[in-house]
C-alpha cells in the first residue's frame, strides 16, 4: 500500500500551522529536518565508504536544512564541503554559516571542482516550494547532478522536479534521478516517479496534525529520526 502524500500547498500550510498553533520556531523545524537528513546519509553512506560529503545548498529553507545536515555530518566524522552560491542575509542562515565556519568546514565557489573531490553529494538546492524555471547558477549544477556517477541524496525533493508531477520532460533536471530521497514530514506526490532509496524524516509532527492533513506518521524506531520506505512511497 502506498503512503499518502502531501501536496506543496498542504505542506506549506502544515509548516505554517506548526509555527503558529504548533508553537515550533523555524529554527527548531530546520534543526530537526537537517538532523534527519544527516542520519539518512549516515545510513546509506557510512564513513567507511568515504568521508567527503559535498552539500549543495539553495537560498531558501531547503538550503538551510542542508547547512544543518552538514554540521551534524561533521560531528559524525565526515569532511563536508558546502556549495552555497546564493547566501541568504537572514539572521538564521547567517548563524548556520557561522556555526559551519567555526567547525572549519570549507565553502566551495566552483561546483565542478568540488565534485571532483567528493564521495557523496547532498542536494539541498530546492524543496517543496520550488516552481518555475531554474535560475543561475543552478542549471549547470543540476545538470552535473544528473551526470555524476557519485551517489546523491536529495532533501525533500530532487531539485528542479515538479512537486506534483516529478522530473521535467526535457531540459534542466530531466536526467536527474538521485539515489536517495529524504521526504520531510511526509512524501510529496513526486515520489511516484522516484526509483531509489526513500526515507521519511522530521520526527516532530503530532498525531492530531497528521490526522488533519490526512497522512500517516511513520513508525520511527528508538532514537532514529528517519524511517526507510519503499520507492514510490510504498511501505516496506
Amino acid at each position: 500500500m502506498a503512503l499518502k502524500t502531501l501536496s506543496a500547498k498542504a505542506a506549506a500550510a502544515l509548516d505554517k500551522e506548526l509555527m503558529s498553533t504548533g508553537a515550533f520556531s523555524i529554527d527548531q523545524l530546520m534543526e530537526l529536518a537537517g538532523l534527519s537528513v544527516s542520519q539518512a546519509v549516515y545510513r546509506v553512506h557510512p564513513p567507511s565508504r568515504g568521508r567527503r560529503i559535498l552539500v549543495a545548498c539553495g537560498p531558501g529553507n531547503n538550503g538551510g536544512d542542508g547547512l544543518v545536515a552538514a554540521r551534524h555530518l561533521r560531528h559524525y566524522g565526515y569532511q563536508p564541503t558546502i556549495y552555497y552560491p546564493k547566501r541568504s542575509k537572514n539572521d538564521l542562515y547567517e548563524r548556520l554559516v557561522k556555526q559551519l565556519e567555526d567547525l572549519e568546514i570549507p565553502f566551495a565557489d566552483d561546483f565542478p571542482s568540488a565534485l571532483k573531490s567528493a564521495d557523496h553529494i547532498v542536494d539541498a538546492i530546492f524543496g517543496f516550494s520550488f516552481s518555475g524555471e531554474v535560475r543561475e547558477p543552478f542549471p549547470a549544477v543540476i545538470q552535473a547532478l544528473g551526470e555524476t556517477k557519485l551517489p546523491v541524496t536529495a532533501v525533500d525533493a530532487p531539485s528542479s522536479w515538479n512537486i506534483e508531477e516529478g522530473p521535467p520532460k526535457s531540459g534542466v533536471g530531466s536526467a536527474f534521478n538521485p539515489d536517495v530521497l529524504v521526504s520531510l514530514t511526509a512524501p510529496k506526490p513526486l515520489v511516484k516517479h522516484f526509483k531509489g532509496r526513500h526515507f521519511i524524516g522530521g520526527r516532530f509532527v503530532s498525531p492530531t496534525i497528521a490526522k488533519k492533513y490526512d497522512f500517516e506518521l511513520p513508525e520511527y524506531e528508538g532514537i532514529d529520526q528517519v524511517v526507510e520506505v519503499g520507492a514510490g512511497g510504498q511501505k516496506l
